[in-house]
């Protein structure tokens, strides 16, 4: 059973004495780690390994962070943020972390659990996530799923550390992530799509690329804005907005066309980046 849990109430953000190492610190390990310290997380905790660190993260060294130094002793969690590509060589210098005192969360996109299991042992706790690009504005959605190492403690720990950037979604399975990622994952460039589409809209309906553009924008994220804190579906929101025989009525006659509207597009849509995603992975695997 799927379980959402939303980060209102979050408490103060702990990962114990050990503390916490971040393998890639690019736009999604920042991301985190933004997250992290602004939930109390603090930086002498925190340890990151990144070849080409950013002038954000040499000035928190003065904080206390510790800049590319190998850990001491096993920390409580190790965060994997680096690209597939560079996967092997990056936690090799890591596997002496993988006898089960760290808890290993990866927020690479395509690696899979097996393969973490490979690198650092099958004892090793591993929680895979799938999180999406609003979470560089604090605004994301990430699954989580963990191997038959993980505790319940782990995966809590996994949610706090994700929840510093948003919501999260449990699973069971991580076959789930190629569905994960065909509607959370790649949808934040369906709605960008929408919102040129409607900008492009406006431009033939005689308004100024600018104000097209900023009306398309802003009625996007007010929408999700009003998505988020209203109790009702969005079924219920579309039948709020749309009074008989108006102009919003006529504009959804097309836009949920059986044969050629949105729902039967956006399956397609979903359907062929699931198709992509699975054939991603086994590429993966068969290398």
């Amino acid at each position: 059973m799927e379980q959402v849990v939303g980060p209102e109430g979050q408490s103060r953000l702990e990962v114990g004495d050990r503390g916490l190492l971040l393998l890639g610190c690019g736009k999604m390990g920042s991301a985190l780690l933004n997250g992290w310290l602004n939930a109390g997380l603090e930086p002498e905790q925190i340890i990151v390994l990144d070849p080409r660190p950013s002038d954000w993260l040499q000035r928190l060294t003065r904080r206390g962070l510790r800049l590319n130094q190998q850990p001491k002793e096993p920390p409580a969690v190790a965060v994997i943020a680096t690209k597939p590509q560079v996967m092997t060589s990056a936690l090799s210098d890591l596997n002496s972390l993988g006898s089960g005192q760290t808890l290993f969360v990866s927020v690479a996109a395509g690696t899979l659990i097996s393969t973490y299991e490979a690198l650092l042992g099958s004892q090793t706790p591993i929680v895979r996530t799938m999180p999406n690009t609003p979470a560089s504005v604090g605004s994301g959605i990430t699954a989580l799923v963990g191997n038959v190492c993980t505790k319940a403690s782990h995966m809590e720990l996994a949610i706090q550390l994700m929840q510093a950037v948003g919501e999260t979604v449990i699973l069971d399975d991580e076959e789930m992530l190629h569905a994960v990622t065909a509607i959370s994952g790649s949808g934040p460039a369906y709605v960008f799509a929408m919102t040129e589409a409607l900008t492009e809209a406006g431009r033939e309906l005689g308004l100024a690329p600018e104000v097209a553009a900023k009306l398309a924008s802003g009625m996007i994220s007010g929408s999700g804005d009003l998505l988020r804190s209203s109790p009702l579906s969005p079924a219920d929101l579309r039948k709020e907005v749309t009074s008989p025989n108006g102009t919003t009525e006529a504009g959804l006659q097309e836009l949920m066309s059986l044969d050629k509207g949105v729902f039967p597009l956006l399956l397609r849509t979903a359907q062929a980046a699931h198709s992509r995603s699975v054939e991603l992975s086994q590429s993966k695997e068969a290398t």
